[in-house]
């Protein structure tokens, strides 16, 4: 009986796409501003000013607490490691509140970069092959 005959093993290219880290970066910061407000970048740097305050009305017997929370509207990970339980149900608040919005807007995001790359493929092989290969090496592609 004949040996099997194997595949070619194919080799990928280590080569990182600007495109499709952009569209990465489009996915994080849509979920991002859904979810804590802010951009990737404002939820990496921001500053932890999550709390609560009280507040009372009225006098005597007629008198309420009220407890607000305050900064809840950009939360970064200070926030997350200084009070995890009130910016996590920020959080999920957020998310309850925005989830249609992220949803469209992932769809948009996602039909958008798959119609541009097909629309732009000749053009951005065209960059890749006569541009980006010769100045910046194989590291590198549009």
């Amino acid at each position: 009986m004949a040996p099997r005959r194997r595949k070619t093993k194919r080799r990928r290219s280590r080569a990182v796409s600007l495109i499709n880290a952009l569209e990465a970066y489009t996915y994080a910061s849509i979920l991002s501003q859904g979810v804590a407000g802010t951009s990737p970048y404002g939820m990496i740097t921001g500053k932890a000013d999550i709390g609560t305050t009280t507040t009372s009305t009225g006098m005597g017997a007629y008198s309420e607490m009220i407890t607000e929370t305050v900064g809840a509207e950009e939360i970064s990970l200070g926030d997350i490691v200084q009070n995890p339980g009130l910016a996590l149900g920020a959080m999920a608040n957020n998310l309850q509140s925005n989830l249609v919005p992220m949803a469209v807007s992932s769809l948009v995001t996602g039909v958008s970069f798959r119609f541009g790359k097909r629309l732009l493929r000749r053009p951005i092989g065209n960059i890749n092959r006569n541009i980006m290969k010769p100045l910046l090496g194989a590291g590198i592609k549009l």
